[in-house]
């Protein structure tokens, strides 16, 4: 057990100086998808004090190709994912405490388990939940790590409040085509190209060796060959309401959550997005096909599959027919719509 660290601790930068803050710091990762059951893994080998787990969704069979935590049993039993995940990574490391907690982060819920976080990791399906861990990491002053993949594309950005813009700074610089895993895919090299970019400025973050944080945000497309570093010191706004002199937070406020509406009598909840965007229905049309039978007119399109019908409207609301579970529906707009 002495050298389980060894090969980590000859590593200059880090050394058994580094070992030890690792030892005494604590990470909170939002998702334990693809993204994030890499990232715990990595996290947990690399012998951090505690890992705290925030996940919604169960373990499926369509997570297996990337997902590397989780296995045929754990789809077969629809076993919460951050239930499995903390299962296997006890099992790697039982010196690291993992606290799992089956949920769909709100800002009450963020605001309690932000106590005593050293670094959050993103690892999360769209840009309500991103954007609101941007707010409680410049409102805590705890650094924060985005991280998103598509098809063969990814792309991280490491943010440490105070220095730089934050993501609501880049907001009109960061690609958003509203493209997910479920509408093209993805490939599981993208998933661990990401998660070395988010692990490695992780270890950075924790052993305290900040001069060495990259700056710049990495994007890359690996079926295309192509991969890219842009630098952000200029996006900073002064004015901005997350990071500016004057910060208000705004995704901490209930105004800025995805609102949610079960519709009485009807076996429906009713999303509306926090701001109003444009759909262009015909390309998500393109999109979605493969998902079951797909209707559109121009005003609205519509999807069914299974024991679920998915109605988008133009300016981004939402009907999720066949459940009155809020949770479930926001997993499946999230799942379509990013």
């Amino acid at each position: 057990m002495n050298d389980r660290y060894s090969r980590q601790e000859l590593f200059n930068p880090i050394g058994k100086k580094g070992q030890t803050k690792l030892r005494e710091k604590s990470v909170l990762i939002v998702g334990a998808g693809a993204l994030g059951a890499s990232s715990a893994e990595a996290l947990t080998r690399a012998g951090v004090k505690r890992i705290v787990l925030v996940d919604r969704d169960y373990v499926d069979w369509t997570n297996l190709q990337r997902q590397q935590l989780y296995s045929e049993d754990d789809a077969r039993n629809q076993l919460p994912k951050v239930i499995a995940a903390k299962n296997r990574l006890q099992m790697i490391n039982r010196d690291v405490e993992i606290q799992a907690h089956v949920m769909d982060m709100g800002i009450e819920e963020a605001e309690e388990l932000i106590s005593g976080i050293d670094l959050i990791m993103d690892a999360t399906d769209n840009f309500e939940t991103r954007l609101m861990i941007n707010d409680l990491a410049q409102k805590y002053q705890v650094p924060w790590i985005y991280g998103a993949c598509v098809g063969s594309y990814g792309i991280s950005y490491t943010i440490l409040p105070g220095e730089g813009p934050c993501l609501n700074c880049l907001l009109d610089k960061i690609p958003a085509n509203g493209q997910t895993c479920d509408t093209v895919g993805i490939i599981a090299p993208a998933v661990q190209m990401v998660v070395a970019y988010q692990t490695a400025e992780a270890l950075k973050i924790l052993v305290e060796d900040f001069q060495a944080v990259r700056r710049k945000i990495v994007t890359f497309d690996l079926w295309e060959n192509q991969q890219m570093q842009l630098g952000m010191e200029k996006a900073k706004k002064e004015d901005c309401p997350s990071c500016g002199a004057n910060p208000a937070y705004p995704y901490l406020e209930r105004k800025a959550e995805l609102k949610t509406a079960v519709l009485c009598g009807r076996d429906t909840v009713q999303i509306r997005p926090s701001y109003n965007r444009e759909i262009d229905l015909e390309e998500m049309e393109r999109r979605l096909v493969s998902h079951g039978k797909v209707r559109r007119n121009a005003y609205l399109l519509e999807v069914e599959s299974d024991s679920r019908r998915f109605v988008l409207f133009k300016d981004g609301r939402a009907l999720v027919h066949g459940t009155k579970n809020t949770a479930e529906a926001k997993s499946i707009y999230n799942r379509f719509i990013g």
